[in-house]
């Protein structure tokens, strides 16, 4: 009884509102119904556009990962095509010896991280530089930083490699006599990055400049007027509130880095970082393969099976790039926000 009584008043009150909304409606001569249906298309809209997007992001990752945990006999099946029969796990142990993973992740995590750590120090000094300080040929040299952002690394490929497998220290290796020192190692890797030339320093040098340019100026002369030098004000006022974009240029920096092949063959031949490693992991498994057939059959061995190559670069490509996904799961509150920050500021 009670509940019919509760439930009557919340229909009529639910029919009083829609009486009253088509009111409102007819005395706006129908403008009010035209509103918002514009606004729930434009909702639909939005979610479809939405979708998607996130399902052409997500698409490559799915059918790696599909690809990844087929068994044999669903890699030649031709009728299997993204949801696997019989799914296993079996190759991720085979991508994980060939790879030589833990020990390649371990090293590659530590000069990445140093790696990154050093380009965006030195980004920010330069950007700071650029977005408070007036010296000569400002303009000429900011323009020098955004054609490191245009030109590709492959142009300067040449120079950067006999520059720095005959590194003269200004020339003056040429007049001593000693032989050039042969960088193309990890040292020269380093030097390259904590000079500010490092991969896509130009971008970190725009963002944090963009972003340093906005911050008050109160800030610096309050500092100033209490004694604090440029380089103290930079350290304890400019760098605090820059943190987000930091934090932000930080995992650009790490991921891109993480993922080079380019710099990466140049300088971190023989370090097996974990680029190179996933570059390789299909020539590694062709000889692992052709080696185990030798020794079972004897004789000469034959090439793997074209699907079962496909899968372990798949397997190798989801392993490779797994710490980087963690890494965003972590940090994506604050690279939300810094991307957030930047778009008011810039």
């Amino acid at each position: 009884m009670t509940r019919v009584g509760t439930a009557r008043p919340k229909a009529e009150k639910k029919q009083g509102r829609v009486a009253r909304y088509f009111e409102r409606n007819r005395v706006s001569d129908g403008y009010l119904l035209r509103r918002d249906f514009a606004r729930v298309v434009s909702s639909i809209c939005r979610v479809v556009l939405l979708f998607g997007l996130c399902f052409l992001i997500m698409q490559p990752l799915l059918i790696q990962f599909a690809n990844s945990i087929m068994s044999t006999p669903d890699l030649l099946d031709p009728t299997v095509i993204s949801i696997p029969r019989n799914p296993t796990m079996g190759m991720y142990r085979m991508a994980v010896y060939l790879m030589n993973y833990w020990e390649s992740l371990a090293r590659t995590l530590a000069i990445t991280f140093t790696a990154s750590f050093l380009q965006i120090a030195a980004c920010a000094l330069a950007a700071y530089g650029f977005a408070r300080f007036d010296f000569p040929l400002k303009r000429f040299w900011f323009v020098c930083v955004m054609l490191t952002i245009l030109v590709p690394p492959h142009v300067i490929m040449g120079p950067l490699f006999m520059n720095f497998r005959f590194f003269t220290f200004f020339g003056l290796t040429n007049v001593l006599p000693i032989n050039p020192p042969n960088l193309l190692n990890v040292g020269g890797y380093f030097l390259m990055v904590a000079t500010g030339m490092g991969l896509r320093s130009g971008l970190y040098i725009f963002m944090l400049r963009q972003y340093m340019r906005n911050m008050p100026k109160e800030l610096e002369e309050a500092a100033y007027v209490d004694g604090c030098g440029k380089l103290r004000t930079f350290m304890q006022i400019i760098l605090p509130d820059a943190v987000p974009m930091l934090v932000s240029c930080f995992l650009f920096a790490f991921v891109w880095q993480w993922t080079d092949g380019f710099y990466s063959s140049m300088f971190l031949t023989g370090q097996g970082v974990m680029s190179m490693q996933m570059s390789g992991v299909s020539e590694a498994y062709r000889n692992w393969f052709i080696s185990a057939v030798i020794d079972a059959q004897g004789g000469h061995g034959f090439a793997p099976p074209l699907a079962e190559t496909q899968q372990i670069i798949s397997i190798g490509l989801m392993i490779g790039i797994a710490p980087i996904i963690a890494i965003y799961i972590f940090a994506q509150r604050m690279f939300v926000e810094s991307i957030g920050q930047s778009g008011l500021k810039m």
